[in-house]
């Protein structure tokens, strides 16, 4: 499970579900989760968080360009790949802090990845979960 420490910057909600952005080093993650301000103390701005996503659910790009609906695009490096026939388990650097993403071996092949390449990771803002305070493990 990738975690990242940071810091609820803006809160939007309705009845019953929140859009949650944290700020995280210089860049800022959405989080759409089913619970608000009333139902969750720790949705407050300013309040500390680890955000929370699984390696399956991070997908790389390289020269993306364009609009895109995911809201969560971030610059990381490849710091190294495991190739299994299948899936390929590629770590990547964000910031200092190591991230992990699965994809199936032939996307590897396809954007022709190798460790040192920069490229982008992309988290659909319903995969993120948040957790109150920050978690190392």
């Amino acid at each position: 499970m990738n975690r990242l420490k940071g810091q609820i910057v803006a809160i939007d909600h309705s009845s019953h579900m929140s859009l949650v952005d944290v700020a995280v080093g210089g860049d800022i993650f959405t989080a759409t989760l089913l619970e608000t301000p009333e139902s969750a103390d720790y949705l407050r701005v300013g309040s500390s968080v680890t955000l929370l996503f699984k390696e399956t659910e991070v997908s790389l790009a390289k020269s993306l360009s364009g609009l895109i609906s995911l809201r969560n695009r971030i610059a990381v490096a490849i710091r190294s790949i495991e190739r299994g026939d299948i899936l390929s388990a590629v770590e990547l650097d964000y910031r200092g802090n190591t991230l992990k993403s699965v994809i199936t071996t032939r996307a590897v092949e396809r954007l022709q990845l190798t460790a040192g390449d920069q490229v982008e990771a992309l988290i659909k803002a319903n995969e993120i979960a948040l957790m109150a305070g920050h978690h190392d493990h």
